[in-house]
């Protein structure tokens, strides 16, 4: 199981920055958990404010860097915000994302084989877990970084169940499965409200693929969906443990989160 409790970071990008954020856990309810997911116990980390039931729950969905420890953070933050917040690992089938140095490889071998019908099915055992620990998944809200920010478009085109999603640079024009169709390709299925929270300065996301999912959802007739694109801002803003972190766009990013979860149901 990832050991996100013991401050473990992705090894590809190590060492991390002094800026790295540390959420404390006292008075959570925190750590790993394994998820029974179709004949895997998929690990996962699970932060919530103790001794309290009925929290809205909130998926984060990781980067390509797996579970580790900037993931199980972001989950205690949320939790200090009053959600069961809950990042399941959907690359445990394939290898040990956090520990692997070679990006080319990660990709290959450990991210490109989680297609998006196993990560649904994953993020769906997940919702039926925090459901049976007590979490109201009647307000249920989904977030993620990266190759996890398209996995939050994935979700909200997947799940009836799903109220509310926030991506944070999650590539909409490409796939990391072969054979996987774009979030431009499923905008016609996704009905949950979307934000979008972008660099303009993302070399691997151009602004005019945001413009295409944007039309393609206005043509679907949902009119829900938001994007912020933040200018001179890279890949990765969010991310305090590397040097991509822009701070006053991640806290104005931060906001707008949590204001878009309460203002469709999250909270």
């Amino acid at each position: 199981m990832p050991k996100a409790e013991t401050g473990r970071f992705a090894a590809a990008v190590l060492p991390v920055t002094a800026r790295t954020i540390t959420t404390d856990a006292a008075g959570l309810l925190a750590g790993p958990v394994a998820i029974p997911a179709h004949g895997l116990q998929m690990p996962a980390y699970r932060a919530a404010p103790a001794g309290r039931q009925g929290l809205p729950v909130v998926l984060v969905a990781c980067e390509i860097f797996g579970l580790h420890e900037h993931i199980a953070d972001v989950c205690r933050r949320f939790a200090r915000q009053g959600y069961l917040a809950i990042a399941p690992d959907p690359f445990a089938r394939h290898g040990d994302a956090a520990a692997c140095t070679d990006i080319p490889r990660l990709l290959a071998e450990v991210v490109g084989p989680a297609a998006d019908a196993q990560v649904d099915g994953d993020l769906d055992a997940t919702v039926a877990w925090a459901a049976a620990q007590g979490g109201d998944t009647g307000r249920l809200g989904i977030t993620g970084f990266c190759w996890g920010g398209r996995t939050a478009w994935s979700y909200a085109a997947h799940s009836a169940a799903l109220k509310a999603a926030v991506a944070w640079y999650g590539p909409v024009a490409r796939s990391y499965h072969a054979g996987d169709p774009t979030v431009i390709d499923r905008a016609a299925r996704i009905r949950a409200p979307v934000l979008g929270l972008y660099g303009a300065a993302d070399g691997g996301i151009p602004v005019d693929t945001l413009t295409r999912l944007d039309a393609a959802l206005q043509a679907a007739g949902n009119t829900g969906c938001e994007f912020v694109v933040y200018p001179d801002t890279p890949h990765a803003f969010f991310a305090d443990y590397r040097p991509s972190y822009r701070a006053a766009e991640a806290e104005d990013g931060w906001n707008r989160c949590l204001a878009w979860f309460k203002q469709n149901g999250v909270a």
